[in-house]
Protein backbone atom coordinates (compact mmCIF):
# COMPACT_ATOMS: atom_id res chain seq x y z
CA UNK A 1 0.00 0.00 0.00
CA UNK A 2 2.31 2.54 0.70
CA UNK A 3 4.73 1.92 -2.24
CA UNK A 4 1.40 2.18 -4.68
CA UNK A 5 0.30 5.61 -2.56
CA UNK A 6 4.13 6.98 -2.65
CA UNK A 7 3.67 5.47 -7.02
CA UNK A 8 0.15 7.64 -7.19
CA UNK A 9 1.82 10.49 -4.99
CA UNK A 10 4.18 10.61 -7.78
CA UNK A 11 2.02 10.51 -11.17
CA UNK A 12 -0.32 13.25 -9.60
CA UNK A 13 3.13 15.23 -8.87
CA UNK A 14 4.66 14.99 -12.03
CA UNK A 15 1.10 15.65 -13.72
CA UNK A 16 1.06 18.95 -11.49
CA UNK A 17 4.19 20.32 -13.14
CA UNK A 18 3.94 19.45 -16.59
CA UNK A 19 0.03 21.49 -16.06
CA UNK A 20 1.81 24.12 -14.50
CA UNK A 21 4.55 24.51 -17.19
CA UNK A 22 2.22 23.81 -19.84
CA UNK A 23 0.19 27.20 -18.40
CA UNK A 24 3.64 29.14 -17.86
CA UNK A 25 4.49 28.45 -21.33
CA UNK A 26 1.84 28.67 -23.15
CA UNK A 27 1.50 27.70 -26.55
CA UNK A 28 4.71 27.53 -28.81
CA UNK A 29 5.52 30.97 -29.38
CA UNK A 30 4.80 32.89 -32.75
CA UNK A 31 6.56 36.32 -34.16
CA UNK A 32 4.52 39.36 -33.93
CA UNK A 33 2.09 39.80 -35.95
CA UNK A 34 2.98 42.83 -38.61
CA UNK A 35 1.61 46.33 -38.09
CA UNK A 36 -1.01 47.27 -40.83
CA UNK A 37 0.54 49.09 -43.89
CA UNK A 38 -0.41 52.37 -43.50
CA UNK A 39 -3.01 52.81 -47.26
CA UNK A 40 -0.97 54.03 -49.72
CA UNK A 41 -2.98 57.05 -51.91
CA UNK A 42 -3.38 55.92 -55.48
CA UNK A 43 -2.01 58.20 -57.81
CA UNK A 44 -4.77 60.18 -59.69
CA UNK A 45 -5.92 58.82 -62.96
CA UNK A 46 -4.34 59.91 -66.15
CA UNK A 47 -4.76 59.10 -70.03
CA UNK A 48 -2.20 57.54 -71.68
CA UNK A 49 0.14 59.89 -74.35
CA UNK A 50 -0.95 60.12 -77.23
CA UNK A 51 0.53 59.63 -80.78
CA UNK A 52 3.93 60.22 -81.22
CA UNK A 53 4.20 60.29 -77.45
CA UNK A 54 1.77 63.91 -77.26
CA UNK A 55 0.21 65.42 -73.95
CA UNK A 56 -3.54 63.74 -73.92
CA UNK A 57 -6.29 65.32 -74.46
CA UNK A 58 -9.86 64.76 -72.49
CA UNK A 59 -12.85 66.86 -73.14
CA UNK A 60 -15.62 64.36 -71.86
CA UNK A 61 -16.14 61.00 -70.28
CA UNK A 62 -17.58 57.65 -71.41
CA UNK A 63 -21.22 58.76 -72.46
CA UNK A 64 -22.18 54.90 -71.48
CA UNK A 65 -20.93 55.41 -67.72
CA UNK A 66 -24.01 56.82 -66.63
CA UNK A 67 -25.86 60.15 -65.59
CA UNK A 68 -22.45 62.05 -64.59
CA UNK A 69 -21.40 65.84 -65.17
CA UNK A 70 -18.06 67.71 -64.30
CA UNK A 71 -18.55 71.39 -63.58
CA UNK A 72 -15.22 72.79 -63.81
CA UNK A 73 -14.03 77.01 -62.72
CA UNK A 74 -11.05 78.51 -64.59
CA UNK A 75 -9.66 80.53 -62.14
CA UNK A 76 -8.40 83.01 -64.58
CA UNK A 77 -5.52 85.93 -63.30
CA UNK A 78 -3.05 87.07 -65.93
CA UNK A 79 0.32 87.62 -65.10
CA UNK A 80 0.17 91.41 -65.60
CA UNK A 81 -3.34 92.17 -63.99
CA UNK A 82 -1.62 92.49 -60.66
CA UNK A 83 -2.17 96.70 -60.89
CA UNK A 84 -5.81 95.79 -61.38
CA UNK A 85 -6.19 93.55 -58.72
CA UNK A 86 -4.90 95.98 -56.60
CA UNK A 87 -6.65 98.91 -57.84
CA UNK A 88 -10.24 96.89 -56.74
CA UNK A 89 -11.09 94.43 -59.12
CA UNK A 90 -12.16 91.06 -57.80
CA UNK A 91 -10.70 87.84 -59.81
CA UNK A 92 -11.79 85.62 -57.32
CA UNK A 93 -15.60 84.64 -56.65
CA UNK A 94 -16.00 83.33 -52.82
CA UNK A 95 -19.41 83.59 -53.27
CA UNK A 96 -19.58 80.52 -56.07
CA UNK A 97 -17.21 78.49 -54.34
CA UNK A 98 -19.71 78.39 -50.91
CA UNK A 99 -22.70 77.93 -53.16
CA UNK A 100 -20.62 75.14 -54.09
CA UNK A 101 -20.25 73.70 -50.68
CA UNK A 102 -24.16 74.28 -49.67
CA UNK A 103 -25.44 72.88 -52.23
CA UNK A 104 -22.82 69.99 -52.04
CA UNK A 105 -21.47 69.94 -55.59
CA UNK A 106 -17.54 68.37 -56.17
CA UNK A 107 -16.10 70.57 -58.72
CA UNK A 108 -12.44 70.82 -60.40
CA UNK A 109 -11.02 74.03 -60.39
CA UNK A 110 -8.57 75.02 -62.95
CA UNK A 111 -6.43 77.66 -61.32
CA UNK A 112 -3.49 79.95 -62.44
CA UNK A 113 -0.12 80.35 -60.58
CA UNK A 114 -0.91 84.20 -60.71
CA UNK A 115 -4.43 83.36 -59.10
CA UNK A 116 -3.08 81.50 -56.16
CA UNK A 117 -0.59 83.97 -55.74
CA UNK A 118 -3.28 86.47 -55.21
CA UNK A 119 -5.92 85.05 -53.18
CA UNK A 120 -3.49 82.40 -51.18
CA UNK A 121 -6.11 82.02 -48.21
CA UNK A 122 -8.68 80.99 -50.90
CA UNK A 123 -6.38 78.90 -52.72
CA UNK A 124 -5.30 76.84 -49.73
CA UNK A 125 -8.88 76.54 -48.71
CA UNK A 126 -10.08 75.22 -52.21
CA UNK A 127 -7.21 72.73 -52.32
CA UNK A 128 -7.84 71.43 -48.35
CA UNK A 129 -11.47 70.38 -49.49
CA UNK A 130 -12.46 67.46 -50.24
CA UNK A 131 -15.14 68.88 -52.28
CA UNK A 132 -12.91 70.35 -54.87
CA UNK A 133 -9.82 69.43 -56.35
CA UNK A 134 -7.12 71.76 -57.94
CA UNK A 135 -6.11 71.78 -61.13
CA UNK A 136 -3.56 73.85 -63.54
CA UNK A 137 -4.56 76.56 -65.57
CA UNK A 138 -1.14 77.79 -65.97
CA UNK A 139 1.55 80.33 -64.29
CA UNK A 140 0.70 83.47 -66.83
CA UNK A 141 -2.96 82.96 -68.50
CA UNK A 142 -0.56 84.30 -71.85
CA UNK A 143 -1.58 81.50 -74.79
CA UNK A 144 0.10 78.43 -75.73
CA UNK A 145 -1.16 79.71 -79.32
CA UNK A 146 -1.17 82.83 -81.60
CA UNK A 147 -4.34 84.44 -81.96
CA UNK A 148 -5.89 83.58 -78.76
CA UNK A 149 -8.48 85.96 -77.43
CA UNK A 150 -5.97 88.48 -78.06
CA UNK A 151 -3.97 87.14 -75.41
CA UNK A 152 -0.38 87.57 -74.63
CA UNK A 153 1.47 84.17 -76.00
CA UNK A 154 4.00 81.82 -73.81
CA UNK A 155 7.10 81.20 -75.99
CA UNK A 156 7.47 77.19 -76.82
CA UNK A 157 10.55 76.79 -75.20
CA UNK A 158 8.78 78.62 -72.07
CA UNK A 159 5.54 76.69 -71.91
CA UNK A 160 6.67 73.57 -69.68
CA UNK A 161 8.11 76.28 -67.43
CA UNK A 162 4.79 78.13 -67.45
CA UNK A 163 3.11 75.05 -66.29
CA UNK A 164 5.42 74.09 -63.24
CA UNK A 165 5.71 77.36 -62.24
CA UNK A 166 1.88 76.99 -61.46
CA UNK A 167 2.77 73.84 -59.56
CA UNK A 168 5.05 75.86 -57.40
CA UNK A 169 3.04 78.71 -56.51
CA UNK A 170 0.31 76.05 -55.38
CA UNK A 171 2.50 74.22 -53.13
CA UNK A 172 4.22 77.60 -52.13
CA UNK A 173 0.34 78.49 -50.75
CA UNK A 174 -0.73 75.30 -49.18
CA UNK A 175 -2.26 73.65 -52.04
CA UNK A 176 -1.29 70.29 -51.01
CA UNK A 177 -2.17 67.90 -54.01
CA UNK A 178 -2.99 69.52 -57.06
CA UNK A 179 -3.59 67.09 -60.00
CA UNK A 180 -2.05 66.50 -63.13
CA UNK A 181 -4.83 68.27 -65.36
CA UNK A 182 -4.10 71.30 -67.53
CA UNK A 183 -6.39 73.47 -69.28
CA UNK A 184 -4.84 75.58 -71.80
CA UNK A 185 -5.79 79.19 -71.13
CA UNK A 186 -8.57 80.61 -73.42
CA UNK A 187 -9.13 76.20 -74.62
CA UNK A 188 -6.00 77.17 -77.82
CA UNK A 189 -3.60 74.48 -78.22
CA UNK A 190 -1.78 72.72 -81.43
CA UNK A 191 0.54 69.79 -82.11
CA UNK A 192 3.66 72.25 -80.64
CA UNK A 193 2.08 73.18 -77.40
CA UNK A 194 0.97 69.38 -76.93
CA UNK A 195 4.44 68.49 -77.58
CA UNK A 196 6.05 71.33 -75.46
CA UNK A 197 4.23 69.78 -72.71
CA UNK A 198 4.92 65.69 -72.83
CA UNK A 199 7.83 66.52 -70.42
CA UNK A 200 5.48 67.76 -67.81
CA UNK A 201 3.49 64.71 -67.30
CA UNK A 202 0.03 66.17 -67.45
CA UNK A 203 -3.28 65.32 -69.37
CA UNK A 204 -4.87 68.20 -71.09
CA UNK A 205 -8.39 68.61 -70.00
CA UNK A 206 -10.82 70.74 -72.54
CA UNK A 207 -14.63 70.26 -72.24
CA UNK A 208 -18.11 69.56 -74.22
CA UNK A 209 -20.32 72.08 -73.13
CA UNK A 210 -19.05 76.17 -72.79
CA UNK A 211 -21.16 77.96 -70.15
CA UNK A 212 -21.10 80.99 -71.70
CA UNK A 213 -20.87 82.71 -68.47
CA UNK A 214 -17.37 84.64 -69.71
CA UNK A 215 -18.62 88.39 -69.32
CA UNK A 216 -22.39 87.45 -69.55
CA UNK A 217 -24.97 89.38 -67.75
CA UNK A 218 -27.64 87.09 -68.22
CA UNK A 219 -27.88 84.04 -65.52
CA UNK A 220 -30.84 82.11 -67.29
CA UNK A 221 -29.25 82.41 -70.45
CA UNK A 222 -26.19 81.12 -68.88
CA UNK A 223 -27.81 78.13 -67.15
CA UNK A 224 -30.15 76.94 -70.18
CA UNK A 225 -26.92 76.90 -72.26
CA UNK A 226 -25.37 74.64 -70.08
CA UNK A 227 -28.65 72.43 -69.45
CA UNK A 228 -29.18 72.24 -73.21
CA UNK A 229 -25.67 70.86 -73.94
CA UNK A 230 -24.97 68.37 -71.06
CA UNK A 231 -24.94 65.03 -72.13
CA UNK A 232 -23.77 62.15 -69.72
CA UNK A 233 -20.10 62.46 -68.76
CA UNK A 234 -19.77 66.09 -70.18
CA UNK A 235 -16.77 68.46 -68.78
CA UNK A 236 -18.69 71.94 -68.45
CA UNK A 237 -16.45 75.03 -68.72
CA UNK A 238 -17.52 77.97 -66.05
CA UNK A 239 -15.82 80.63 -64.19
CA UNK A 240 -14.50 81.53 -61.17
CA UNK A 241 -14.02 85.31 -61.72
CA UNK A 242 -16.63 87.98 -60.47
CA UNK A 243 -15.00 90.65 -62.80
CA UNK A 244 -15.25 88.34 -65.38
CA UNK A 245 -18.01 86.17 -64.92
CA UNK A 246 -20.34 87.75 -62.57
CA UNK A 247 -23.49 85.94 -63.23
CA UNK A 248 -21.88 82.34 -62.56
CA UNK A 249 -23.08 81.66 -59.39
CA UNK A 250 -26.53 82.48 -59.50
CA UNK A 251 -26.25 80.13 -62.73
CA UNK A 252 -25.07 77.67 -60.56
CA UNK A 253 -28.28 77.37 -58.43
CA UNK A 254 -30.22 76.87 -61.48
CA UNK A 255 -28.35 74.34 -62.95
CA UNK A 256 -27.46 72.04 -59.91
CA UNK A 257 -30.89 71.11 -58.99
CA UNK A 258 -32.25 70.98 -62.36
CA UNK A 259 -29.59 68.32 -63.23
CA UNK A 260 -30.27 66.34 -59.91
CA UNK A 261 -33.84 66.37 -61.08
CA UNK A 262 -32.66 64.57 -64.14
CA UNK A 263 -30.96 62.43 -62.43
CA UNK A 264 -27.37 63.32 -62.67
CA UNK A 265 -24.24 63.14 -60.51
CA UNK A 266 -22.19 65.95 -59.69
CA UNK A 267 -18.21 64.49 -60.16
CA UNK A 268 -14.70 65.93 -60.03
CA UNK A 269 -12.74 65.94 -63.55
CA UNK A 270 -10.70 62.80 -62.11
CA UNK A 271 -13.66 60.33 -61.96
CA UNK A 272 -14.33 61.30 -65.61
CA UNK A 273 -10.83 60.32 -66.60
CA UNK A 274 -10.82 57.16 -63.97
CA UNK A 275 -13.66 55.96 -65.62
CA UNK A 276 -12.63 56.45 -69.59
CA UNK A 277 -9.47 54.45 -67.82
CA UNK A 278 -11.99 51.59 -66.91
CA UNK A 279 -11.10 52.73 -62.89
CA UNK A 280 -14.29 54.60 -62.43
Amino acid sequence: MITFSRRVIAVYALAAALTACGASAGPAARPPAPAPSPAVPSAPPTLAAGPAGLTPVFEHGPRAAGKVVALTFDADMTADQGPRAAAGEHFDHPRLIGTLRALKVPATVFMTGRWAEEYPDQARAIGRDPLFEVANHSYSHYAFTADCYGLPTVPKERMRADVERAYQAFRAVGVPDPMPYFRFPGGCYDRRALQALTPAGVTAVQWDVVGGDAFATDADAVARQVLDGVRPGSVVVLHCTRSAAPTTEEAVRSIVPELRRQGYRFVKVSELIGAANGRG
